[in-house]
Formats: C-alpha cells, sequence, structure tokens
C-alpha cells in the first residue's frame, strides 16, 4: 500500500494559508460593513424633510454636489496611480531612506495636483480659495496686521461690523496672515495659494514616513509609504487650506518623535522646533489643539517626557507675541463657538453627524485603510515594536473620536479631520504584501470614483 506525499499539505503548511485566507475574509467584511455605513447615511439622510437645508449638504454625507466631469488630471491621476501601484512597493523597499523620504514627498504632490486638475484649473486650483467663504476674500483689506490681530475677535461674529467670511472667522488669524504673507511678497491670487497649499500640505507624506520610522522600524515606513502617497484623501488635501494645516501639525508630531526617541543628535533642538510648529499649529486651526493627543500618543509609545519641557518652550512665543498683538486665543475660540451655531451648525442635527461624520471618513480614508484599521485591532507577528504602530494610529482615531463628539464637527470633515485620519494611514503596513497591489488599486480607484463624480467644493 502506498501513500502520495506530492498532493496532501502538511498541517503546518496549510495553517499559516488558512489564516491568511480567513484574514482576508475578514478584511473584505470590513470593507463591506463600511460600505454600508456610508450607504447608510446617504439614505439616512433622505429621510429629513427640506434635507439639503436641513443637512446644509448637496451630497450628505460629504460636502459636495453630484456633477461627472473631466478635466486635465483625469489622464494625470491614472498615471500616477498605476505608476504607485506598480513600481512603489518595490522602490520602497529599494531605496535609500532619504530618497525614499524625498519621492514620498513628491508621489504625494503629484496624485494631489493630478486629482486637482481633474476639475479644471480654474474650478480646480485657481478659484478654490478665493470664494465668498475663503481667506483670500479679506487678504486686500489687510492693511495694518497690529489693528488687524487686535480687531480680529470683534469681527467674528455675524452681526459684527464688516464680519470675516466664514472660514476667516472660524479660525485663529495664523491661517489668514499666511496668505497675507504670500500676498507681500507677491504670490498673489488664488494660483499662488492653492500651490503652496498643495506643496506644503503634501510633505505630509514624508512626515508621517519620518514619524513611522522613528517609532516604530524602518521597514514598517517603507511598507507603509505607497499607501501614504496614494492616499484617497489627496481629494481634499489639495484643494483646502487644512491641506497646509495638516503638514505644519505633521511635522510638529514628526520632529517630537524625532527629539523622544533620539533619532537625532540635537534632540533638544529638534523638540524645540516641534514646539514651533506645535504652537503654530494653534494658530492656524482651534480645533488642531486636538494634536496634542497625537503628542501624548508620541510619547507613549517612546516611553518618555523628556522633549515635553523643551517643546513648550517653543509653543511659547506664539502664544506670548499673538496675546500681546492684541489676539487673545481663548476669547477667539468661545466667540467662535457663538458664531459657529450663528450659521450651519445651529440647524444641522448632531444626531445625523455624530455617525455621518464616521461615514464621510470612508471616502477619505479608502477601502485599504478600512482594512488596515481592522487588522490593527488583532494582534499580528511578523512587526516589531508593532504597540509602538499602534499608540500612533490609535492617537489618530483619538482625536477623531474628540473632534466628532464634541459637536463643533457637524459635515465638512473630510477637509477639518485631515490633520487627524493623515495618522491611520501607517496602519497600511500591517496589510499582506502578496495583496499591496490589490489594495492599492481600490485606493486609487476610490479617490478617482470621488473627484470625477462629485465636485467637492467649499
Amino acid at each position: 500500500m502506498s501513500t502520495s506525499t506530492g498532493t496532501r499539505e502538511h498541517p503546518a503548511e496549510s495553517s499559516p494559508r488558512r489564516a491568511g485566507r480567513r484574514g482576508n475574509l475578514f478584511d473584505v467584511c470590513a470593507v463591506g460593513a463600511a460600505a454600508l455605513l456610508f450607504t447608510g447615511a446617504v439614505l439616512a439622510s433622505l429621510s429629513y424633510e427640506e434635507s439639503r437645508e436641513t443637512l446644509r449638504l448637496r451630497w450628505p454625507p460629504l460636502y459636495g454636489y453630484w456633477l461627472p466631469h473631466w478635466g486635465p488630471g483625469t489622464l494625470a491621476a491614472p498615471a500616477v496611480a498605476v505608476l504607485v501601484i506598480a513600481y512603489g512597493p518595490a522602490l520602497a523597499r529599494a531605496v535609500r531612506w532619504s530618497v525614499l523620504v524625498a519621492a514620498g514627498w513628491a508621489g504625494s504632490m503629484a496624485w494631489s495636483w493630478s486629482l486637482a486638475l481633474v476639475d479644471g484649473w480654474q474650478r480646480g486650483v485657481a478659484r478654490r480659495l478665493t470664494t465668498k467663504y475663503e481667506y483670500l476674500q479679506s487678504v486686500d483689506g489687510i492693511h495694518d496686521i497690529g489693528a488687524t490681530l487686535r480687531g480680529f475677535t470683534g469681527r467674528i461674529l455675524l452681526d459684527a461690523p464688516d464680519n470675516w467670511p466664514p472660514h476667516v472667522a472660524g479660525h485663529p488669524p495664523g491661517a489668514l496672515l499666511t496668505f497675507v504673507g504670500l500676498d507681500r511678497i507677491g504670490l498673489s491670487g488664488g494660483g499662488w495659494a492653492a500651490a503652496w497649499v498643495i506643496t506644503v500640505g503634501s510633505s505630509a507624506a514624508a512626515a508621517v514616513l519620518v514619524t513611522v520610522r522613528a517609532l516604530v522600524t524602518e521597514e514598517t515606513a517603507r511598507r507603509a509609504a505607497p499607501f501614504v502617497v496614494l492616499a484617497p484623501a489627496a481629494v481634499w488635501m489639495g484643494v483646502s487650506a487644512d491641506g497646509y494645516f495638516t503638514a505644519v501639525s505633521a511635522w510638529a508630531v514628526a520632529l517630537l518623535a524625532l527629539s523622544a526617541t533620539r533619532g537625532v543628535r540635537a534632540a533638544r533642538t529638534t523638540a524645540l522646533c516641534s514646539g514651533v510648529l506645535f504652537g503654530l499649529t494653534c494658530y492656524l486651526s482651534y480645533g488642531l489643539v486636538l494634536t496634542g493627543l497625537l503628542a501624548l500618543a508620541v510619547l507613549i509609545a517612546a516611553r518618555t517626557v523628556r522633549p515635553v519641557p523643551f517643546a513648550l518652550l517653543g509653543m511659547l512665543p506664539w502664544f506670548a507675541g499673538f496675546t500681546a498683538a492684541g489676539f487673545w486665543w481663548f476669547e477667539g475660540y468661545t466667540t467662535l463657538v457663538e458664531r459657529y451655531y450663528q450659521g450651519a451648525a445651529r440647524v444641522r442635527p448632531y444626531a445625523y453627524f455624530v455617525w455621518a461624520n464616521l461615514a464621510a471618513q470612508v471616502v477619505v480614508i479608502g477601502p485599504a485603510l478600512v482594512a488596515a484599521l481592522r487588522r490593527a485591532a488583532v494582534p499580528r507577528a511578523g512587526l516589531t515594536r508593532r504597540g509602538a504602530l499602534t499608540v500612533l494610529v490609535a492617537g489618530g482615531l483619538c482625536c477623531v473620536l474628540a473632534a466628532d463628539l464634541s459637536g463643533m464637527s457637524k459635515g465638512e470633515t473630510e477637509r477639518i479631520w485631515l490633520p487627524f485620519t493623515l495618522w491611520l494611514l501607517p496602519a497600511a503596513a500591517l496589510l499582506p504584501q502578496r495583496s499591496v497591489r490589490w489594495w492599492l488599486s481600490a485606493q486609487a480607484v476610490s479617490a478617482l470614483t470621488v473627484n470625477h463624480l462629485l465636485i467637492t467644493g467649499w
């Protein structure tokens, strides 16, 4: 009697395969559940009488309107996606670290530009920051920065004389002064403002890679790199000032991580520079004080508080300078809360947005990140210092949940939460290598579909 040894799998060999198939099935189920959540938010919006007037969105839960379209980016964006899918994973493994960081920035910039140009130059780039809601509406009226700061809070409320446009009123003066500065050095107009936002905003990809390498491992950063570049969030990152805010806060986190892990020689100076960027972050957007949760996640992952005194010292000049100039941050914030409920938030129902905001993020992070977040919650061998990665991703999730529960984020969270959802991207390192290109393709298809079917204006 003979037995066949070539057709039957050894139990020890078949077990990892079964586990892999089971993991893939769970990934698909997670993506399906996320799709149902998004679909539920779309359908639930129809239950509101006069939905557009109640939710103040034309295509809930997203801020945009349905208009299938195409433009120059229709050719460029798929080309960028194909290059990243075909060559990104291999290049991320092979090139020198410094080259990978630069390539991450360049690739993210190419992806952001090409997606923005799907809407054409005027609608997708030049006019984005010039609408009646935006910062450039107020730039020409700033003649005395000192007087502007002293009277800034007095112009926040809707019934104030010469009140600020919504986005100026909704942020501390650092955001407006950035675009005033660009105008004063000759980079005036919507085209230059958009170029600034896209160029600076896309550097957030490099900041994420630097942070993951410092806190986790270089291998983990390399595995996550193609997903950081090809993030669907670029649909919103490249066309709103929040992309710029995202980059500033991301580099603050990256420098803190380098300081905390002593990944640079001048750790104290690096912590001081991190504090300078955290301080600037506070004067770009009130909501970005929540990045303190990300800073806490970095310190927990690195198991140290050494950088804290130096980071606080770096933040001090911003608070001291703006306060001395006549703008008190806390007064500005409390006045903003009043202005917030004078506008759309007054009628937008909390009961809908508290979960529909999260549904909107399904589109922002894409299907690959949904699967990766599922894996982040499950113990998995193969990556060293796995706990640090989990803590970092958890920091981003805590920021999202805190912003959601606060009631100060009713809609438009696709762009507002970019500084938080950025830190979910490193979880993509947990996806199995054999399926990386499939997941990258899903990310690209998701971004291209949204960008070609909806006009995501502000």
